[in-house]
């Protein structure tokens, strides 16, 4: 079977991986530097495969371009990561490689990760939503990852915010106590003053946290109607979360429409980067059947 290639590019980590699935998964991570150190490490990975990978899929922390018709096609673009915002990450990768890239965002990637081995196996409408040291989602309709001007920030929804309960004012520069604001990692911790795994089972962060997280479920419920939503990242380790938030959605939608499965995913730290080889095995497929259509087109007009 063909090899890919994948690289999970977050703004904290790279996980580089290459083989055909998770069986053959052969995989790398190091921590995310300047980007010539750090593609460095990224071509090191690949050049030192005993096969040679016949693409490589990329999912990106963002924003990124995503608009293949655009002059910056594949670049991290306003980030506040020092060193990368406006970097041609795909045309880095592809010209240190000489290879061709498939370009999409980390959580679609790792939507498709799990779309195609994990949790999401066999639906055509989901979403997959992580919690970390932000808050991404990415949304599956038709089998299709959605797409837009630029791509879904579900971090960054305005929620309901008690000032009175909570006094938090948020923690994104960009809009303060939206949803990414108020519920990731570095919000839990600058609120509490301790980060998200120190926090006991008893502590009312939690209850705090899936009230937030169930809002913003709740909207996605609303608007997009997934069949299943798959919460990953760091935050989700706590796994009392999980049927914290299950009930506070159902109370927040109140009969109105059907609650979707809410489920950790079954990839784990792995769904990045496969999403990233599946995303790259889905690209080449897709250029086989142009250059394949383009000679039954040839021959056909002789």
């Amino acid at each position: 079977m063909d090899v890919y290639g994948g690289i999970e590019a977050g703004g904290t980590k790279f996980v580089c991986g290459a083989g055909t699935g998770p069986e053959d998964l052969v995989c790398e991570s190091f921590a995310t530097e300047s980007p010539e150190a750090t593609l460095g490490r990224v071509a090191g990975f690949f050049r030192g495969l005993a096969v040679r990978p016949r693409g490589i899929g990329i999912g990106s922390f963002g924003p990124v371009d995503l608009d293949r018709g655009s002059p910056t096609f594949g670049f991290i673009t306003s980030t506040p990561k020092a060193g990368w915002r406006q970097f041609d990450l795909a045309g880095a990768v592809g010209r240190g490689l000489d290879l061709p890239v498939a370009f999409d965002t980390d959580v679609n990637a790792a939507a498709l990760g799990e779309a195609r081995w994990g949790a999401a196996r066999g639906l055509t409408d989901f979403l997959y939503v992580t919690v970390g040291t932000g808050i991404g989602g990415g949304a599956v309709a038709n089998g299709r990852a959605v797409h837009g001007l630029v791509h879904p920030e579900m971090g960054h929804i305005r929620i309901p915010h008690d000032l009175a309960e909570d006094p938090y004012p948020g923690g994104c520069p960009y809009h303060g106590d939206c949803l990414e604001g108020l519920a990731s990692g570095p919000a839990m911790q600058a609120r509490w003053g301790m980060r998200a795994e120190s926090l006991p089972e008893w502590h009312p962060a939690w209850d705090l946290e899936a009230r937030y997280l169930a809002l913003g479920l709740a909207t996605w419920v609303c608007t997009l109607s997934p069949r299943r939503i798959v919460l990953g990242g760091g935050v989700m380790r706590h796994a009392a979360l999980f049927p914290a938030i299950r009930a506070e959605l159902g109370r927040l939608l109140n009969g109105y429409v059907q609650a979707a499965d809410v489920v950790p995913p079954k990839l784990g730290e792995r769904a990045g980067v496969l999403g990233a080889l599946a995303l790259a095995e889905t690209r080449d497929a897709e250029r086989r059947d142009a250059r394949s259509n383009q000679r039954s087109t040839k021959y056909s007009e002789r």
